[in-house]
């Protein structure tokens, strides 16, 4: 199953399982989603319920914090995260603080979903991750998932959520298959969010990747075993806000040695994040070299693809950094 059709079926689930539960944005009913996500569900589920929007952020995402207040279960879909930038005081002052500022009288169980990171060729302004962005806010709830498992349960964790969760998806990733695993399929399948997943557990070198990365480290930790004898460990935190920091400190403990993998800009980004938390906790004193910190570049993201790829970490920039980590280059 793809990943398409994985985040198709969950919101499919819980459209089923709770009526409050519906989905607006550009495109999502008649055309069956921008990127075909949505697929059939207006014809399951009606207008009411699947509901074409005017290209205006800034409108839809105050709905959806409207009819989340007002007690309904909105999933808002922005084309690209990028167009979020229009919406995003709804995000951060009308979602993210209602709770606290009406002294826990009030909730917002808003999913604000779609496309972030780097497409192919689509030019600056349509290809930057918003992770570190959204997950400077208190009181947002944020994900970077990477695979089946991960959109299936943690979207279905996020619609069911009280409180406001950014839920950032991945455009190459919408064509990825992932073999199907029945547990995953269930109704009521969900992950807890702040629980990380260690996709391949290592020895010598600690590897946490967001999102797409994760798939590119897992390339790298092939090739640094085969070629170079080193024994990577592979952690996807599959959300970012709450930050799985034990899963974290207690792989670094052991192996002694971590890499952080992004496509965010470095400055302030989710892998300077981690890097604090190496300082800050008792992972500091285990560590036997420097963090190495892998981000897109400081510069917007160029048209040409060819240059657009030289802009975010591939898989030999992760075994370079893990050589490096190891002080073997």
């Amino acid at each position: 199953m793809t990943i398409r059709e994985g985040i198709y079926t969950a919101i499919e689930d819980e459209m089923k399982r709770d009526e409050k539960v519906f989905l607006m944005g550009e495109e999502v009913a008649r055309y069956h989603g921008a990127y075909k996500v949505s697929q059939d569900l207006y014809k399951k589920f009606g207008e009411d319920r699947v509901v074409d929007t005017p290209i205006t952020e800034a409108g839809f995402a105050g709905i959806g914090a409207g009819a989340a207040l007002a007690g309904l279960r909105p999933v808002i879909e922005f084309m690209t995260f990028n167009f979020s930038m229009q919406g995003i005081d709804h995000v951060v002052n009308s979602a993210a603080k209602g709770k606290y500022m009406s002294g826990g009288d009030l909730s917002c169980p808003v999913v604000y979903r779609g496309l972030n990171g780097s497409s192919n060729g689509v030019g600056a302004q349509h290809s930057q991750c918003f992770g570190a962005w959204y997950a400077h806010v208190p009181g947002l709830k944020v994900v970077m998932p990477y695979s089946l498992e991960d959109v299936r349960g943690l979207l279905k964790t996020a619609i069911r959520d009280d409180n406001p969760v950014v839920f950032l998806e991945n455009e190459i990733m919408y064509g990825q298959s992932f073999e199907v695993n029945e547990e995953w399929m269930d109704m009521d399948f969900t992950i807890p969010f702040g629980e990380a997943k260690i996709e391949r557990e290592g020895k010598d070198v600690s590897i946490v990747a967001v999102s797409k990365m994760v798939g590119h480290a897992l390339e790298a930790a092939k090739e640094l075993k085969e070629k170079h004898d080193i024994d990577a460990e592979i952690i996807n935190p599959r959300t970012i806000r709450p930050l799985d920091r034990k899963t974290i400190i207690e792989s670094v403990k052991k192996t002694n040695r971590l890499v952080t993998v992004e496509e965010g800009w470095p400055q302030h980004g989710i892998g300077s994040e981690i890097c604090a938390l190496m300082m800050e906790s008792e992972a500091f004193d285990h560590l036997d070299a420097p963090v190495e910190r892998l981000t897109g570049l400081d510069v917007p993201t160029p048209y040409s693809i060819s240059l657009e790829e030289e802009c975010f970490p591939q898989v030999n920039n992760i075994v370079s950094g893990a050589l490096k980590a190891c002080y073997k280059k």
